[in-house]
């Protein structure tokens, strides 16, 4: 760290309980009162520069010059020109001693003890972590170059250009100015530090470490002066992660910073001021999509909702979380509900505004997935369309929030429908979060199970959804037996494929016949357990009759049969 020594002479201020003591062997007749610390000096050198400055412009008398002699005898003990005007105005009362109070002065005590010292001359050290409150207290006393050659506002200012070479040295000058606004705002200082640390970032290793120990406005400014200066999102969003991890115990990121900077402590703060800190970053969050994972944008929203912030900082992070929510996963989304009229779990509502945004985004997708046939899949592709991947989390989400006994049936089918069904290229996942609602809510209609189960489209089950839907008591009548319908046709075209290509294989290279029609045999195995699970379920066998022959059960069991 930079440091910058000043004065000749040894120390000569003794502290006793809240009192400085100026050693000279004279009277001590002027108190100056900081705070809760006294200084004790002597009058007549706080009016020496008064004296030298009477002597320069008056006519040279032998009074006046065994004045400035005896002036001469004794270092300066104010170059102020504040405490000057403030002595030489006070009247004093049955020949009390003067006493003065600059309560106000910034830096407050240890400012102005290093601001007395440097008047006499006495050794003192400037660095970083206190150049910047005696730069603003040398302002507030007038300690100008009107008084004294290379005085301290000089003195200072010149060591602050030597302190903003150095990235770590202009940090804790930085820092230093959290305690002296806005005097450092009116001398520029904050700005100046702003404008090297923002020049220095991309350079800087772990620069964000060191700014996250800024207060919030001056860590907001340098973020905004670093955007300003073209710095990537991406780095823009780094320090922002490390920061709210850094100060926000609801992220579970304290932990974390803890270890990248050992012997930190961080200061608990309190609800209303962590909920400003996580309000200021969240509108500091870049717009760019991608840059902030969906899981940490999701982590903030639950912070949030804790936090009790405002609604909208909490419709900022929903906007932000749907535009790429095709990123979370289940446990992400699990957000618990809060407040004291809570009806379920977990906030289903919020994950419903979540889809909205990203329905409202993905408007094109879903409107060019409408016109694709129903037998295809928009997910041909190797990789699945963020809209089918947001129709599987859905469904997994619906699956683990089914089993809550408080979850309306309104609100299970709008999260349900939030999703195109053009989105799903198989329903297995949203019939096995319906089978989950209808164990758990025994209590539906018949009316409502239908209801719920119209969101199944049969055509889209596997074969292993089909046999478990179709041995489903929960289930309706009526789905059950499309399930069946549907079932078969899957069958019937796979025997068909499997002939097909057995017979070609058979023409070019003499495969056995007989191994394919033992697969045959299998699937007729299954459709027969199958007749039988339903009628356990209690259905009318002459329905199943019915439902057997036109589907041609019997005719291609015998067909197969009679070819074997």
């Amino acid at each position: 760290m930079a440091t910058m020594k000043l004065g000749s002479k040894a120390e000569a201020f003794q502290l006793e309980g809240q009192t400085w003591q100026a050693s000279f062997h004279l009277t001590l007749d002027v108190v100056i009162e900081v705070g809760e610390m006294s200084f004790h000096l002597h009058k007549s050198f706080l009016l020496q520069t008064e004296m030298y400055r009477w002597f320069c412009h008056s006519m040279c008398s032998i009074r006046g010059l065994i004045h400035f002699v005896i002036a001469l005898q004794f270092p300066l003990l104010n170059r102020s020109g504040l405490l000057g005007r403030m002595i030489s105005e006070f009247r004093s009362e049955d020949g009390k001693a003067c006493v003065l109070h600059l309560h106000d002065i910034p830096g407050g005590a240890k400012a102005f003890e290093l601001a007395a010292k440097f008047c006499y001359d006495i050794r003192i050290e400037l660095n970083a972590t206190n150049v910047v409150p005696v730069r603003c207290a040398a302002e507030h006393l007038l300690m100008t170059e009107d008084y004294v050659g290379g005085n301290l506002i000089t003195r200072t200012d010149n060591f602050l250009g030597e302190v903003l070479g150095s990235w770590k040295d202009t940090i804790k000058a930085l820092e230093a100015c959290e305690s002296v606004l806005p005097h450092a705002e009116d001398l520029h200082i904050v700005s100046r530090c702003i404008n090297s640390l923002a020049s220095k970032a991309s350079l800087a290793d772990w620069w964000y470490i060191d700014a996250s120990f800024l207060g919030l406005p001056l860590f907001k400014r340098l973020i905004l002066a670093m955007e300003a200066k073209g710095m990537k999102p991406e780095n823009v969003a780094e320090a922002l992660i490390y920061s709210a991890k850094r100060s926000l115990p609801g992220l579970s990121g304290g932990s974390t910073a803890a270890r990248m900077t050992p012997g930190i402590s961080i200061s608990a703060a309190s609800e209303s001021e962590q909920r400003v800190f996580l309000e200021e970053i969240v509108d500091l969050l870049p717009m760019n999509k991608g840059v902030i994972s969906t899981r940490f944008l999701l982590r903030l929203l639950r912070t949030a909702m804790i936090l009790r912030a405002s609604p909208s900082c909490r419709e900022n992070l929903e906007r932000r979380t749907g535009a790429q929510v095709e990123e979370a996963a289940l446990e992400d989304l699990l957000i618990p509900s809060l407040g004291p009229s809570v009806e379920t779990l977990y906030d289903v509502d919020c994950v419903q505004r979540i889809l909205v945004h990203f329905m409202q985004l993905n408007q094109s997708a879903v409107t060019s997935s409408a016109i694709v046939d129903e037998g295809q899949s928009i997910t041909s592709s190797s990789s699945p369309t963020p809209m089918a991947m947001v129709a599987r989390l859905v469904d997994v989400y619906l699956a683990e929030v089914a089993a809550d006994v408080n979850l309306k049936l309104h609100k299970f089918l709008s999260l349900a429908s939030a999703v195109s069904d053009y989105a799903r290229p198989l329903d297995d996942g949203i019939y096995r979060a319906i089978d989950v609602y209808l164990k758990s809510h025994p209590w539906l209609t018949e009316s409502e199970r239908e209801q719920i189960c119209q969101l199944i489209n049969c055509q889209k089950l596997s074969l292993e959804a089909c046999t478990h839907a179709a041995q489903n008591e929960r289930l309706p009548l009526r789905l059950v037996v499309q399930v069946l319908f549907f079932e078969q046709l899957h069958l019937r075209s796979s025997i068909a494929g499997w002939l097909f290509v057995s017979d070609r294989e058979n023409d070019d290279h003499h495969v056995d016949v007989d191994d394919m029609r033992s697969q045959v045999l299998e699937l007729e195995k299954e459709c027969l357990s199958m007749k039988q699970e339903i009628g356990k379920l209690g259905k009318p066998r002459s329905s199943w009759n019915i439902f057997s022959r036109k589907c041609g059960f019997g005719v291609k069991s015998q067909s197969v049969a009679g070819g074997k």
